[in-house]
């Protein structure tokens, strides 16, 4: 007892002497930068404000560069889209040896997952579902950009989005709160790990603040109206975790909120952001947000730079509306000294605690660049978490996985296509250092196998499609012969084979920034490829290239395997091999649904029961919530995956059915790997709130866990459970639970699962 009471007086001191520090540290501070606004002229506090792109600066020409002028005169706080150590080095002298009061930049940059190391995109890294393996992803970013000069990411997007022809979704992780915020936090960690004196650490923005994952028909950049019970509960989550893991800035979307867009929105940006969740940090426009609000139809640029800087908007990225409007607007009352001079301050604490006013060249060390990024360890970890973020869709027959013998044939567009590996938003990468499916394949046979390559078909049959799919330097180097001349290539090469392996589906940019899609399937000329495939008598892997789900229908019912490999990253190919050869058996499982068609867009596990909702396990019923021609199932449901050996789940086992206020529920299954190979799976709990005073859905992710298991082996999982798990946004917004009726249920996807009910009262 004695020894239990010693540790809990240290444990008290050493928590009174940080937090005695961290107020040091913020009256350091606030002196600071007190006594530097004091010299600040009005010009050089909006200056702060200012974030222009950085346009192609050359080395060792910065000074004469167009953006050194609004430098030296203070008019420029950060710059975006620039890196290298030289470079960034020669703009940071032209602001801290040229400007009047010597002020360093910020220098932010894409880094959306991985900077030269590239990772999984978003959709795809949250497949993984392990949060450790996540947060190790943005670490290893952090470490690469910081080493090249930046210091600050316009990551993590935690945008919930349900609507799959949105390109950005690719962007994103997938459309539950629960998952999202989870993963929001661990980039947040990973990025700035608690501390971001360290020069191997970069600030994190949270985006698109907020809503702009549910925009309407799924067309980027439109319209967003929801209920602000819908919000809270379904879509603000993942922002605020990042707001409670200390991220320290926060990007406003392009969207409206209310009617009113996001920029000039004061209810989110100050009401909800700053005074109900304690946000601390700064807030950025996106690419020329106050600008496009004229397009809104809210004001000229003068009023809409005027009601963003009102609403809590502190950084203008590109449009330069606060640069040329503001001092005008404070002539006029428009604006006050007071909120000039918020955002400014805003703009140099960040500066403060990234200590680049004790070190403006704290991001420039050449030894680090030269060192410290896309090392082999970096790409070796890389590798490992681009293979437990593939889905495995099919495995009819155990096709899968292949054997490294005999005669392989490689077909379809996606499989010699090094440029697209990376996917959407790898702006740092160098494309010809990835590694594409056939590098990875034949690296792995060796002289075990033979490897036949034939290209199939082009993307599309439409060229300029294609070219819209195949931008920022990612061509698939259209083949200009006839369709049907490349189809008999690869269908002489599939006929000496002894199974195929079928690269077909998206190109890196058919996803991502304004890449909607009306028709989500597999591009038609792909698709005849594919039927010419299977029509050889061949085995047939599909090996599926997507940024978001897909109408897969056809494919799941007539193709032996299929694999979804997203876009992997850097190390692309070689994690591929590794699962089609079972060296990794794949673990990943959907963080998003995939419906049977677009028409049962928007589709998601956590809906809603109508009044009259359809029977379990029927497809229709007149006079009920479904259609006639298709039933409401998805084809593949959200935490849905496969694996080279099966799980068994056993009963649901509760401590309790009867609990009462603040009492805790564990909640138990014995999962058991009742195959032959070693394996991962990610073991899920929903919760069923049965009556409430709003509408609840019908489950909703609590809990989850990843665990190893060897063929043949068991562990009993356990969750446990509180009134914590249990609170809702109600009608009046307050965040509580309510007693009543409860499912607890345990199982590998949202579909199939164990269910017991419990009652908790207060």
């Amino acid at each position: 007892m004695k020894l239990i009471s010693r540790l809990l007086v240290v444990f008290i001191l050493v928590v009174s002497v940080d937090a005695r520090s961290q107020t040091t540290n913020t009256t350091k501070m606030n002196i600071f930068i007190d006594a530097l606004m004091k010299k600040m002229t009005l010009e050089e506090k909006i200056g702060q404000l200012n974030l222009p792109g950085a346009g192609d600066i050359v080395t060792g020409q910065a000074s004469s560069s167009d953006i050194a002028k609004k430098i030296t005169e203070g008019k420029v706080g950060g710059l975006f889209n620039i890196k290298s150590v030289a470079k960034i080095k020669d703009v940071q002298k032209v602001a801290v040896e040229k400007s009047r009061l010597k002020i360093p930049l910020l220098f932010g940059m894409d880094v959306i997952h991985g900077y030269q190391t590239m990772f999984p995109i978003p959709l795809g890294l949250s497949c993984n579902w392990d949060m450790q393996a996540i947060e190790q992803s943005a670490r290893i970013a952090a470490t690469e950009a910081s080493a090249d000069g930046i210091c600050w990411t316009f990551s993590p997007m935690v945008d919930i989005a349900r609507d799959p022809r949105w390109g950005r979704i690719s962007e994103g992780n997938g459309e539950d709160v629960y998952l999202g915020s989870q993963i929001a936090k661990a980039m947040v960690k990973g990025y700035q790990e608690g501390d971001l004196s360290k020069n191997n650490t970069i600030m994190a923005c949270v985006k698109h603040y907020a809503l702009y994952g549910a925009a309407e028909g799924g067309r980027d950049y439109n319209t967003t109206d929801m209920s602000r019970v819908r919000m809270f509960n379904e879509y603000l989550p993942p922002y605020k975790a990042a707001v409670d893991a200390g991220v320290g800035s926060v990007m406003a979307s392009f969207n409206e909120v209310d009617g009113v867009p996001a920029t000039a929105n004061k209810w989110l940006q100050t009401d909800v952001l700053r005074k109900q969740w304690g946000f601390k940090g700064f807030v950025v426009t996106d690419y020329t947000g106050i600008n496009e609000m004229v397009a809104h139809g809210i004001g000229d640029l003068q009023m809409v730079a005027a009601r963003a800087l009102m609403a809590g908007i502190d950084m203008d990225m590109v449009g330069e509306g606060f640069l040329t409007t503001l001092k005008k607007s404070l002539q006029e009352g428009k604006v006050t000294a007071a909120q000039i001079d918020a955002a400014c301050r805003r703009i140099l604490e960040a500066k403060y605690k990234l200590g680049l006013f004790d070190d403006p060249y704290k991001y420039c060390d050449e030894k680090r660049a030269a060192t410290e990024i896309f090392t082999d360890a970096n790409r070796k970890i890389a590798r490992k978490i681009a293979a437990e973020s593939f889905v495995l869709f099919k495995n009819q027959g155990n096709v899968l996985p292949l054997k490294k013998s005999g005669t392989i044939a490689l077909i379809g567009p996606l499989a010699d296509a090094t440029e697209n590996m990376t996917g959407t938003w790898s702006v740092a990468a160098d494309f010809s250092k990835s590694v594409s499916v056939i590098r990875g394949l034949k690296e792995a046979v060796g002289n075990e196998a033979k490897i036949l390559y034939a290209k199939g078909s082009n993307l599309t049959a439409d060229a300029a499609y294609e070219e819209r799919s195949t931008m920022f330097g990612k061509s698939l180097h259209r083949d200009a012969r006839p369709a049907t001349e490349i189809l008999q290539e690869a269908l002489a090469v599939a006929n000496q084979s002894d199974v195929i392996v079928a690269a077909l589906g998206e190109a890196a940019e058919m996803t991502g920034e304004s890449s909607s899609r009306t028709d989500i399937g597999i591009p038609d000329v792909q698709k005849d490829l594919l039927k010419a495939l299977l029509k050889t008598g061949k085995p047939v892997v599909l090996v599926l290239f997507t940024g978001r789900p897909l109408t897969l229908t056809w494919e799941n019912e007539n193709v032996p395997a299929i694999l979804n490999v997203w876009f992997g990253g850097s190390e692309a190919g070689s994690a591929i091999a590794d699962v089609l050869f079972g060296d990794v058996n794949p673990s990943g499982k959907l963080s998003t649904t995939f419906p049977q068609n677009v028409g049962q867009i928007p589709l998601y596990y956590n809906h809603k029961n109508t009044g009259r909702p359809l029977p379990e396990g029927q497809w229709f019923q007149k006079f009920r919530s479904n259609y006639l021609d298709v039933s409401n199932d998805p084809l593949y449901p959200f935490g849905y995956g496969l694996s080279y050996t099966n799980f068994t789940y056993g009963d649901l086992q509760l401590s309790n059915t009867s609990l009462k206020g603040n009492q805790t529920l564990s909640a138990s299954i014995t999962v058991t790997n009742s195959g032959t190979r070693d394996g991962k799976e990610t073991v899920q709990l929903y919760i069923h709130d049965m009556v409430g005073s709003s509408t609840r859905p019908v489950k909703e992710l609590k809990g989850f866990q990843k665990i190893e298991l060897k063929a043949g082996e068991a562990k009993t999982v356990t969750f446990k459970i509180t009134p914590e798990d249990l609170k809702f946004y109600n009608y009046d917004l307050k965040y509580d639970w309510e007693a009543g009726d409860f499912e607890i249920m345990i199982g590998g996807n949202s579909r199939d699962v164990k269910t017991v009910r419990v009652n908790w009262s207060k």
